[in-house]
């Protein structure tokens, strides 16, 4: 069976040495040492001045949701997976939907400036499959409105954006670590900040909002993580290098055995700091990519339709139309991507379609 992804495990034998650390000081949550060090080693690794480590990457959204005290009308993308909406909705916001650029899937400027009313405190975007968004028009129209930024990064460990991590944009970036991304410790997310203020009332918002053992600064949740997730991304972090090597491949192999396919892709920003995380590919026809998945599935292939569908047709939230979104959400399609498909299982993905275009 090929599933659209599938989890990187690192070396058990390091994993193993943290293991046992944890049993010898039998310290296994509330900031032990080596979620300390996995923190310091993401900073050094991503070159960013301040992150904290969370229990997930939707808790990171709404971290910086609460942090930032956004509330009314928050400006955000339909071409997303459902926690970016609904991290808002949990959060007593009301989402309002911007259409999406075709060629890059992310959010569109134009269409959010046009949605701004006396009711927006924010803008939540998504870089789509770790395709930064427009970052300079969007802090343009934010300055410009006195508006906040939260960047959704989920898809984004190692993308930067002309040189600079892409981690470091927006008033909060969030991301996840969960066990199907690049970079993962089986459940896990960040927060990223320049603002160090900002950094200090996420900390408190992340552990009960504890102040001291006793007292307490502010309202809070249980975002913290445990010594167990960190051991594995402490053990997983040696081999990131190696990932993105051979995640950036395979997307190139994927690219010339399907040249003939006749599909469209999504165009990357900056294909220098591109991480290559997805390979999403989008079909002429809603019908064409539902007998694709069929072909595949015969022979226990099972790729991804993400995003699907469009968000701004969840039952939860106001109607509103996105045509692009909508349209985009019904074609595309996510093909199997993990550190050990094979270049034979490549072939085949590609024969499968090839042969479901041309019948």
């Amino acid at each position: 069976m090929i599933n659209v992804t599938k989890p990187f495990f690192p070396r058990q034998d390091l994993f193993q040495r943290y293991i046992d650390g944890i049993w010898q000081r039998g310290w296994i949550t509330n900031h032990g040492p080596l979620v300390n060090e996995l923190e310091l080693r993401l900073k050094e690794y991503l070159n960013v001045p301040h992150l904290l480590y969370l229990n997930n990457g939707t808790i990171a959204i709404q971290i910086a949701i609460k942090a930032l005290e956004l509330h009314g009308e928050v400006i955000t993308t339909p071409f997303s997976y459902v926690a970016t909406t609904s991290s808002l909705v949990w959060e007593n916001c009301t989402p309002v939907f911007a259409d999406i650029d075709p060629d890059s899937l992310n959010i569109d400027p134009v269409s959010v400036e046009s949605l701004i009313t006396d009711r927006t405190t924010g803008i939540l975007a998504t870089h789509v499959f770790g395709n930064p968004c427009d970052v300079e028009a969007l802090k343009k129209i934010a300055d410009q409105h006195k508006l906040k930024i939260i960047y959704d990064a989920a898809h984004c460990f190692g993308t930067t954006y002309k040189g600079a991590p892409i981690f470091n944009y927006g008033d909060i970036s969030t991301t996840s670590f969960h066990a199907t991304k690049l970079f993962h410790t089986a459940e896990g997310g960040a927060v990223f900040t320049q603002n160090a203020e900002l950094l200090k009332k996420m900390a408190y918002l992340r552990n009960f909002g504890h102040e001291t053992p006793t007292s307490f600064a502010m309202v809070g949740i249980n975002g913290k993580n445990s010594e167990l997730h960190a051991a594995v991304g402490l053990s997983l972090l040696p081999h990131i290098g190696e990932i993105l090597s051979k995640r950036k491949e395979q997307y190139k192999y994927y690219n010339d055995k399907l040249c003939n396919l006749q599909v469209e892709r999504q165009k990357l920003v900056d294909p220098e700091g591109y991480n290559y995380s997805y390979y999403p590919i989008l079909f002429s026809s809603e019908g064409l990519l539902e007998r694709s998945i069929a072909e595949l599935n015969k022979y226990n292939i099972f790729p991804r339709r993400y995003f699907y569908p469009s968000l701004n047709r969840l039952g939860y939230v106001e109607r509103q139309d996105c045509p692009v979104s909508e349209s985009i959400s019904s074609r595309i399609l996510c093909l199997p991507l993990f550190h050990d498909l094979s270049e034979e299982e490549i072939d085949m993905i590609a024969r499968l379609l090839l042969r479901v275009q041309n019948n």
